[in-house]
């Protein structure tokens, strides 16, 4: 990077710090909930339905609108994990109990954690059945239950993650073995995929490839590696800008890319992975691998399949603007369990979180939403220990950048955003309700702002 490129970028950084810090001013002290328990009670005016970025942030705003104890979250699970660092993880360059916090430190203070399992919704009754026959009713309904993996869709999975050479980012307990097998990567191909369903963080199956790349380089290894990323997809990326900076990087590299390739098996035992060919139904490739990184398929929690409140294909049905249910007034969705148009990422849910509240504020009024969601999402490109190409964009695929400077050259500045500074906004002010994404600069100029 130039000297000129790095004072442009630490400029355009410091001045995405400003933009946040009235949300960061805002940031309350730590401070534990209520105990879990299955229902205290039968009925609460919110009730948010996942434990996850959406919910957690969607509590704590309306932790202030209706008080803590008028509100509760619905999560099973013990550990809240903020997932975009497992990338850095499954590279070697963070360590996963960084990515990781009880579940009871990141609930806000007085909110009602309901450790229990949703496994019906009754919006026509306002009410949801949990696990043990358990009924809550509600006022209003936040859907936040993320999205499901299934590798088991993938003949050969999850037991073959039992064998060495095999790993994926996207579970708690596979992306170490992502690093395992990239620091005992010796010679062959290194494979790297990307499923043929919607996927959260759609940049990440191949930011791992970059990493990858970048560490075989440093310890020699590279020339006695194939690197290829093999996608079900027809392009490497939905935004040409990006897509065209990546493919230099790609072709700078002597990365292969494969398109319309769908993993279907693995056979670890042998180290050989089975691809569709999507463009020859039938049709199938076997590779002999050496390290292979899986991008599991996936799609809507089960309980939302077939669903009152859910699409033909089981995504929660809401609004593109609003994130208000489309048949049911009182219900709203968040995050990745929805039919969003947009990229599942965090910063996605960053955005929506605060046309959400504004939502929900208004419909509480008995008025109509007014705040519209662009779409904006934003995928931080990881192509090497210390570079970033800044995807940011919106429903339209067209670029909505936050900095005033060129996003898709790589460079350092946005890489130490992605590392350092994206895991202090999660935790201190996305997740306690303070924080509703970055103002982009093509907004600003609107407003006459630079």
């Amino acid at each position: 990077m130039s000297a000129v490129g790095a004072v442009s970028s630490c400029s355009s950084l410091r001045s995405c710090v400003w933009l946040l810090k009235p949300g960061m001013q805002k940031m309350s002290s730590f401070g534990l909930h209520t105990a879990a328990r299955c229902a205290a009670k039968d009925y609460y005016e919110v009730l948010v339905l996942g434990g996850g970025a959406g919910g957690i942030t969607m509590s704590a705003r309306m932790k202030r609108k209706v008080g803590a104890g008028n509100v509760a979250v619905v999560e099973p699970s013990k550990t809240h994990y903020y997932q975009p660092l497992w990338t850095l993880v499954g590279g070697g360059a963070k360590q996963l109990a960084a990515s990781a916090r009880p579940m009871e430190s990141v609930i806000p203070t007085g909110v009602e954690w309901i450790k229990s399992q949703v496994i019906a919704l009754e919006p026509d009754k306002n009410c949801v059945w949990l696990e043990n026959d358990i009924k809550v009713s509600y006022k209003y309904l936040i859907i936040a239950l993320g999205i499901s993996l299934h590798y088991e869709k993938i003949k050969g999975l999850p037991e073959g993650f039992n064998h060495p050479k095999i790993g994926s980012n996207y579970s708690a307990q596979t992306v170490e073995k992502t690093w395992r097998a990239l620091r005992d990567f010796k010679e062959g191909n290194a494979i790297f995929t990307f499923p043929n369903t919607p996927v959260k963080c759609a940049g990440a199956p191949q930011k791992i490839m970059y990493l990858s790349d970048a560490y075989l380089r440093k310890t020699g290894k590279r020339s006695k590696a194939n690197i290829m990323f093999n996608t079900s997809l027809g392009v490497i990326f939905a935004v040409k800008k990006y897509a065209d900076a990546l493919l230099e990087v790609v072709k700078d590299r002597n990365l292969a890319v494969n398109y319309k390739r769908n993993l279907i098996e693995v056979r670890a035992d042998k180290q050989e992975a089975v691809f569709e060919n999507l463009d020859k139904p039938g049709v199938t490739e076997v590779h002999q691998y050496e390290m292979l990184h899986v991008t599991p398929p996936m799609g809507p929690p089960a309980v939302l399949i077939n669903s009152p409140v859910s699409d033909e294909n089981g995504w929660v049905d809401v609004d593109k603007e609003t994130l208000q249910h489309k048949k049911y007034p009182n219900v709203f969705g968040i995050g990745d369990c929805t039919n969003l148009p947009t990229s599942k990422t965090a910063a996605a849910v960053a955005a929506q979180s605060g046309v959400l509240d504004k939502t929900i504020s208004l419909v509480m009024k008995n008025k109509l939403p007014v705040k519209k969601y662009d779409g904006y999402t934003s995928c931080p490109l990881v192509t090497g220990y210390n570079k970033v190409i800044l995807a940011e964009f919106d429903y339209n695929a067209q670029p909505l950048e936050t900095f005033p400077i060129d996003q898709s050259k790589e460079r350092t500045t946005m890489y130490h955003m992605k590392a350092d500074m994206m895991p202090l906004l999660y935790w201190n002010a996305l997740l306690k309700g303070y924080w509703g994404g970055p103002a982009p600069v093509r907004k600003l100029m609107h407003l006459g702002l630079k």
